[in-house]
């Protein structure tokens, strides 16, 4: 009965910390919930608004994954919902479609939430989280800093009151929107810059003067991030006490419809969903991806644990909820995830909260929403996603490796050229093949000994000794098809110039893995160093490759007698006279 408890509680997490739920939990979750609430609102809004989509589909995706990523997730304050990055890429498939009417729209980005549901879901239970590790770091930088750009440029037409046909790649809308410039509405750039200044300053005013009056806490958090509620309030308060839609042909949001859509499945097109297969997987590494990170970095603070497969099964469930109730696709969002922990979260009660004060804005407030200005949904969005754009990293990772730099370099202006999907795509070729260079041509170091110590290290940065008629050789990298020619040669070639030598002593503290190809290497430079009257000798094989080697058979062929435990060991059964290398 335990055991079914334990397993039951690995894939529905919440039962376990539902066991030891307090009342005092239940207030600091309700505070939680509701301080996030009063941040998603507006932000839902405008980020349907970024995707391409009615405003009142970022209020869908914002209640059923919320609670169904509390009942799996393994973060216990991650806020899921819609998102800046996500958006951007749900709105560049379906850019691919061309115009789309309003219901084409709607039921294309269900699919999308249906298909990266089952791609996250899928993943998560073969425990492929390993996936992601294939988006280095410098690659998702880059990736998010040019996206920032991109979420940003979309939205100065909604600033400047116009209307930008969107191009496939993101520089045909900034250039189209450039042209349109001379077309603005001066209303709707008043009020977009009006609010962008409110959103800015608010912040940074209100926190400290709460602080000097030793106002509660809860306040303290509540205040500063409510900044995008405020500004719909009184932009909403006067396009409607000014008339400004109808004096001013100010662009507002229009009738919001009041009721959370009948569950229901998207329609499965095939046709559609080929199309929109990059999209997806995109979407599905890259939403784990950003999701993973929040949540470890939340977890570590409350010395929690995060499993990346649960996390992926739950990701993808909520997806699916996203999917039945006319949403589009999902992920853990850094800004609220870090109010929510920041107001003292303490289990996905607090997401549930949230949720049911979302459904409540959705049945009861959203007539008091017809008179936003897009402009400001537009503000609202741009200074949420600018601080994304991260030039430290860009400078760090240029300074310290030119290769990752690089990789930074070719995501941000593949973005920018080529589109968000292919931008990343190329951004992981290009790491990969980096990788693979750099692999290549493994660093090899011809070692000696410190003095009279057991420590060994490169003749070229050491004062150290060396043996007479001995070559120790330290590899520094796997050995794969992908090295071993190189590998190869650069051995003959060293033995070559040297006549005296009698034995080579190749050290494997650095080889955690021997492919086939590898194995064939060893067994080659085995026979042609005996031609030459050279003796193959290994030091500090590690067990799992030792293993392999064993079963190959290539144990006994070389000699156990050739295989040793340690450098030193070797240095004293090879019994060759020491001499004082030259450091130069």
């Amino acid at each position: 009965m335990g055991g079914m408890r334990t397993r039951l509680a690995s894939f529905v997490p919440a039962l376990d910390w539902l066991r030891t739920y307090r009342r005092s939990d239940l207030a600091a979750d309700t505070l939680a919930g509701a301080i996030v609430a009063v941040l998603l609102v507006p932000q839902a809004m405008a980020y349907a608004m970024l995707a391409g989509l009615p405003p009142e589909v970022g209020l869908y995706a914002s209640i059923a994954p919320l609670v169904l990523y509390a009942l799996l997730g393994t973060s216990r304050t991650l806020s899921v919902g819609p998102v800046a990055v996500v958006s951007l890429l749900v709105a560049s498939g379906l850019a691919q479609f061309g115009a789309l009417e309003p219901s084409e729209a709607l039921g294309l980005a269900a699919l999308l939430a249906l298909a990266v549901g089952v791609v996250q879901l899928g993943m998560g239970l073969l425990r492929a989280g390993f996936l992601v590790n294939f988006l280095s770091h410098p690659v998702v930088s880059g990736f998010t800093s040019a996206a920032a750009l991109v979420i940003a440029f979309s939205q100065v037409e909604h600033l400047l009151g116009i209307s930008v046909p969107r191009g496939h790649a993101p520089w045909e809308s900034i250039t189209g929107t450039l042209a349109r410039v001379p077309d603005a509405n001066p209303t709707a750039l008043a009020v977009g810059a009006l609010a962008l200044v409110l959103l800015v300053l608010h912040p940074r005013l209100s926190a400290p003067w709460l602080e000097r009056r030793g106002a509660p806490d809860w306040l303290q958090a509540l205040v500063p991030r409510a900044a995008p509620l405020f500004v719909v309030v009184l932009g909403t308060l006067a396009a409607f006490t000014l008339g400004l839609p109808e004096r001013a042909g100010l662009a507002i949001v229009g009738a919001i419809p009041s009721v959370l859509p009948r569950p229901s499945l998207p329609t499965l097109d095939m046709s559609a969903l080929k199309q929109l297969a990059t999209t997806v997987m995109a979407i599905s590494l890259v939403g784990f991806l950003e999701s993973y990170a929040v949540a470890q970095t939340l977890a570590t603070r409350r010395r929690e644990s995060i499993d990346g497969s649960q996390e992926l099964v739950a990701l993808g469930v909520a997806n699916l909820g996203s999917a039945l109730f006319g949403g589009y696709p999902v992920t853990g969002g850094f800004s609220r995830s870090m109010v929510n922990f920041g107001a003292g979260a303490r289990t996905g009660v607090a997401s549930i909260v949230t949720a049911a004060l979302v459904l409540l804005t959705l049945i009861a407030l959203t007539p008091l929403l017809f008179y936003l200005p897009r402009a400001v949904l537009a503000a609202i969005i741009i200074v949420a996603v600018l601080p994304l754009v991260d030039l430290a990293a860009a400078r760090r990772a240029w300074s310290y490796s030119r290769a990752d730099g690089a990789a930074l370099i070719v995501t941000f202006v593949a973005v920018f050229v080529l589109g968000v999907e292919l931008g990343i795509i190329l951004g992981v070729v290009f790491s990969l093949v980096v990788y693979l260079s750099r692999s290549s041509r493994p660093h090899l170091a011809v070692v000696g000994r410190v003095g009279d110590s057991e420590h060994f290290r490169n003749v070229e940065r050491h004062a150290v000794q060396t043996s007479d008629g001995l070559l120790a050789i330290r590899i520094d990298e796997s050995l794969y098809f992908g090295n071993v020619r190189n590998l190869e040669q650069r051995i003959h070639e060293r033995v070559a110039a040297d006549p005296k030598l009698r034995q080579v002593l190749l050290i494997a503290s650095g080889i955690n893995f021997v492919d086939v190809t590898g194995l064939e290497c060893l067994e080659l430079c085995a026979t042609t160093l005996a031609r030459a009257g050279v003796d193959l000798h290994l030091a500090e094989v590690k067990g799992p490759v030792m293993d392999r080697l064993e079963r190959s058979g290539f144990v006994d062929q070389l000699g156990r007698d050739h295989f040793h435990l340690s450098t030193h060991e070797a240095f004293g059964k090879l019994g060759a006279q020491p001499e004082q290398a030259v450091v130069e």
